[in-house]
């Protein structure tokens, strides 16, 4: 495929750089912006591997966000990782993204913890954005750690695996959503993942599913990895409690633009049944459902054709709703 644009920028960003990845095949198309997950888990490597057919309807913007990936350094500090500094982060690049591509507003992607933060700037800035497409939607922070948790422990008990089950009651069911530590939580992601809570009839943990497709990527080098790694782990311990503490079934019960969401049956990451209440809830001019029957917490990675030709058509459907309006 010919593009138009093949970039890799370092822009300032909340007064820092920060990476920012542009690929599209005309540059007067739709903005769609990624927002990957984590916090700190970026995912341009399989964005671009996967969804390149989408430059052709759309100009694709993936961002390693504050600490993450190319954009970590061992500058920043802790309390320079906030939400609300994320939400401003993105406010700011899509600012430039507008005034760049002419637009008056971008669609929006959204991936687990991108999905917070999509949701805060959708909330916030709604002149922002003109389609909120969520993956992985995350809603109640305690609900969904306690869910999870749950999901792993019956797993273990039904497969009778004894070392999960052993490593499940050293950790203990979290506390407010809280586990004693991140290596914790980590015990109890990797088992999530192993059982298919994550990507759906894989039995691969986090290192097969997620650093191995890293390795292999040309968005990444052998040295990148090494930002990348300590990104992730300097994102989640710096703001992991304060995600968890959101709840949007509390906090957001309207938003002012399109709502998508593109949801695996079989997410156990982000459990379903919290994020369908929300749903169910939520005011928006136009909201739609759309299940991914084979996939779990990441239908762009479960089932890449399937969410790819989805969102192509959200975005020529909301394209020609817009030109009627006009």
């Amino acid at each position: 495929m010919n593009y138009a644009i093949d970039e890799k920028l370092t822009l300032t960003i909340g007064g820092i750089p920060q990476s920012v990845r542009i690929r599209s095949t005309d540059a007067s198309l739709p903005v769609l912006l990624f927002l990957h997950g984590g916090p700190g888990v970026c995912d341009r490597h399989w964005v671009l591997r996967d969804q390149s057919s989408l430059a052709q309807i759309a100009t694709m913007v993936c961002w390693d966000q504050r600490g993450a990936g190319l954009t970590w350094s061992s500058k920043l500090k802790s309390e320079d990782m906030r939400v609300s500094r994320c939400v401003e982060d993105a406010h700011e690049l899509i600012a430039y993204l507008k005034e760049r591509f002419h637009k008056k507003s971008v669609y929006v992607v959204g991936h687990s913890w991108g999905t917070c933060l999509g949701t805060l700037l959708a909330q916030k800035y709604p002149e922002d954005v003109a389609v909120y497409i969520g993956m992985g939607q995350f809603v109640n922070g305690p609900e969904n750690e306690e869910i999870s948790y749950d999901f792993v422990l019956e797993e273990a008990k039904r497969r009778n695996d004894s070392k999960a089950l052993a490593a499940l009651e050293k950790i203990g069911r979290p506390k407010d959503g809280k586990y004693a530590s991140m290596d914790d939580l980590m015990v109890q992601r990797d088992l999530m993942t192993k059982y298919g809570g994550e990507d759906y009839g894989e039995s691969d943990g986090i290192m097969k599913s997620m650093i191995i497709p890293i390795l292999r990527s040309p968005e990444y080098s052998l040295f990148d990895m090494w930002k990348y790694y300590k990104g992730a782990f300097f994102c989640l311990n710096s703001m992991w409690d304060e995600v968890v503490g959101l709840r949007f079934d509390e906090t957001v019960p309207e938003l002012k633009m399109s709502v998508y969401l593109t949801e695996g049956r079989h997410d156990q990451n982000t459990p379903i049944p919290i994020a369908e209440r929300w749903f169910n809830q939520l005011k928006a001019p136009y909201k739609e459902w759309i299940w991914f029957e084979k996939s779990a917490h990441s239908p762009i990675k479960n089932e890449p054709e399937l969410w790819g030709k989805t969102v192509k058509d959200i975005v020529l459907k909301e394209e020609e709703r817009n030109s009627t309006k006009a």
